[in-house]
Parts: C-alpha cells; structure tokens; sequence
C-alpha cells in the first residue's frame, strides 16, 4: 500500500491539467482575451492616432438683455430657464411718463408746423406783392414814356405857335393855349417820372420783405424739422419701454421682477442661444498634428454621450497671454510651464432637443490628428486571430505539461 502512494500526486496534477484543457474553459477564455484585446488594441490605436484632453467646456454667445430707458417694471413675461423666440416680448416698463412727454413733443411739433404753414402762405403773399410792385412800377414807367410823348409833341405844337404868332396867323388866344398846353405836359411829364420812381423803390421795399420772409420760413422749417426729431425721440423712447427678445435661446440670470424699478444699462437677464460650440485648451505639445477640419469625436459628461464634431481654428496664442494679467517671463527665476491653447469645436450633428446643454459644461473632446486609422472590425478580427493563438499556444504548453505529468 505503502507503494503506490507516490504514484498518486502525476495523477492528481494531470486532473487538474485537464480541467483547463476542457472546452467549456478554453473557449469562454478565449472569448475574453479577444474582448480584452480589442479594448486593449483600440486603446493603443487611439493613442497614436487622437489627441485628447479633458481641459474642455461647452461655450455659446451669451445675450445681456438691458434697458433702454429707466422706468418701474410693469410686466415680466418670462421665467427662468424658459425658453423664448427672437421679438418675443420679455418685460414691460410703465409707460405712463414717456407716454405724456411724446404728447406734449407732438403738441409742440404741431405749433411748429403751423408756425411754418403761416410763414410758407407770407412768403406766397410776399412773392405776389412783388409782383404787383413790379407790374406797377412798369405800368408807371409806361405812363411816364406816355407824359414824354405828350411833352414832346406839346413842345413841337408851342414852337409852332410861336412862329404862327409871329405871322399874325394865329390869335392871342391860341398862342396862350398852346402855351398851358407845354406847360400842362411838362408837370405831368414831371409827376410821372416822379411816381415811376416812387413805384421802382416799392420793388425794393417788397423784395427786402420777401428776402426776410424766405429767412422766416427757413428758421420756421428748421424749428418743424427739430420737433419732428423729438417726436421720434419721445417715441423712440415709449418704445423702449417695451424688451424684447434679440435671439432665439434659453432665459438664464433672470434678476428682475413686477415692481422693480430699473436703470438704463441695469443687467435684466441673460439669453443663452441655442447655437453652441466646444473650446478645448489643449496643451501646446499635442498641436503638432493639429488643424481645421480635422474630425472630433466629443463626449459630454451631462449626457453621457459622444457626439461627432470638427475642428474650426486654433487660437492665435495661448490662453495665457490673453488673460486679464498675463506673465512677464522677463524675469530671472523663469520657469517654463507647458501653455494650453484653446481649440475652437464645432457639432456636425444636432444636440438632443430634450437636454439643456449650455456653456461651461464639461466634455471630452477627442481629435483625430493622424490620416491612419484602423476600422473597428479589423481591430476586432486582429483581437480574435491573437485570442486564438494565444489559445492555441496555451493548449500546446498545457497538452505538454499533461504529458509529463502522465504516469
């Protein structure tokens, strides 16, 4: 009895050899060596060919809404978080106050254009006494010419009396009519030049008026024309008691409520558009590889998703240098640190619509910089041939084993 006894211990080892030479062990093994292959080799694959960092966030436009005008807050039409479509109405301001003074504005944009509407009808009044003064001083001219003819020929018809009297031809008494005669048509040739003179310095006189009504009326349209613009002001103004919406996003920092009373500039809310982006500070090292269009597979933390993006630019310059106080190396105790350089994103594929994702959330996003890659079922084929003949290999060794352990 005693033996046989060494002979047990190669038998025990060999059960135990078999055990792992058994099918429902070798290939259940060998499923997750392929398994952990493929993760390892995509690992690696991804490493050479991507660059990644997690130094990245969601960014978007951000829209301040402000008043125009101060005033006490009537209406608030939105709430927090909520949705709001461009032009759409967000917060009412009283509008009592602006509402008075774009009247009285009115009122007085009114006076000054009847003020100019009676200026405009003097001037036309002005234009037509001219006229007349003109037309007169030519009809006064007319009948001084007239008194000139009448002279003259007065003058002719005395010469000729004068001769005629001298020859006994005509009376006494006819000499002395032609005598009243020239002597009529010389006052008269005198009180026409005199009144032609008088009509002429009217023509003077009317225009001098006309030329200072013409003064009047531009005075009187530049006085119109300013009350016009503090209509439009006035009304510009009851305008802005009215905010609306500048673009289609998201209310956020809402600080204003029913009653409230604001200042011109005082900050009401924010509106964060629904157009987003990925700015991502990768360190200066991992742009060697780095440019515009290259693809970026993105991984948002809120959603727990990748998403399918493009590189856009590069910022020209780290982002320390365009901070609020950035470093002055000129100094001896230098010491250089690797710089981030931020790294504009862009979605190729739209956000689901049921998540709100705004900036500052953090994501992954993943570049690939490098033109090789290799496609997810070669990994997966070349995962599953090194499973198997890592298999294969195992099977050998351990059938080896089994045989030295063999009685």
């Amino acid at each position: 009895m005693n033996e046989n006894k060494p002979a047990a211990a190669p038998v025990v080892n060999g059960a135990k050899l078999a055990k792992f030479n058994s099918p429902w062990f070798i290939w259940p093994a060998t499923g997750v060596l392929a398994v952990l292959l493929f993760f390892g080799l995509d690992y690696l694959v991804t490493a050479f060919t991507h660059e990644s960092t997690d130094d990245a966030f969601i960014a978007a436009h951000v829209v301040s809404i402000a008043p125009r005008v101060a005033g006490q807050v009537s209406v608030v039409h939105v709430l927090d978080n909520e949705m709001v479509r461009s032009n759409d109405l967000l917060v009412e301001i009283d509008p009592a106050d602006y509402s008075t003074t774009a009247a009285q504005k009115q009122s007085s944009a009114d006076a000054a254009e009847a003020n100019y509407k009676t200026m405009l009808a003097a001037l036309d009044l002005m234009t037509v006494k001219v006229a007349t003064a003109e037309a007169t001083a030519d009809q006064s001219k007319a009948d001084a010419d007239a008194a000139q003819a009448t002279d003259v020929r007065a003058q002719a018809d005395f010469q000729r009396s004068q001769e005629l009297r001298k020859q006994n031809t005509i009376s006494a008494q006819e000499f002395d009519a032609a005598q009243a005669a020239i002597t009529e048509a010389d006052a008269n040739l005198a009180a026409a030049k005199q009144k032609a003179i008088a009509d002429a310095s009217k023509i003077n006189e009317a225009k001098a008026t006309q030329t200072a009504t013409e003064a009047s009326v531009s005075m009187a349209l530049a006085l119109f024309r300013q009350a016009q613009t503090a209509v439009q002001s006035a009304q510009l103004d009851l305008s802005y008691t009215k905010i609306f919406a500048s673009c289609d996003g998201r209310v956020t920092r809402k600080a204003v409520e029913s009653g409230n009373y604001i200042q011109v500039g005082q900050q009401l809310m924010s509106i964060v558009p629904t157009d987003i982006w990925v700015v991502a500070n990768f360190k200066e090292s991992q742009l060697k590889k780095m440019k515009p269009s290259q693809p970026v597979l993105v991984d948002i933390d809120a959603l727990g998703r990748s998403f399918r993006a493009h590189v856009d630019s590069v910022q020209a310059g780290s982002g320390a240098a365009f901070s609020l106080l950035p470093p002055e190396n000129a100094t001896g105790n230098y010491v250089k640190v690797v710089q981030r350089v931020p790294v504009k994103i862009l979605f190729d594929e739209p956000l689901p619509a049921d998540h709100t994702i705004g900036p500052g959330l953090s994501v992954t996003p993943s570049v690939r910089v490098s033109g090789f890659e290799i496609p997810g079922w070669a990994i997966s084929l070349l995962a599953m041939v090194l499973a198997c003949m890592a298999a294969f290999v195992f099977r050998f060794v351990l059938r080896r084993k089994m045989n030295r352990a063999a009685p």
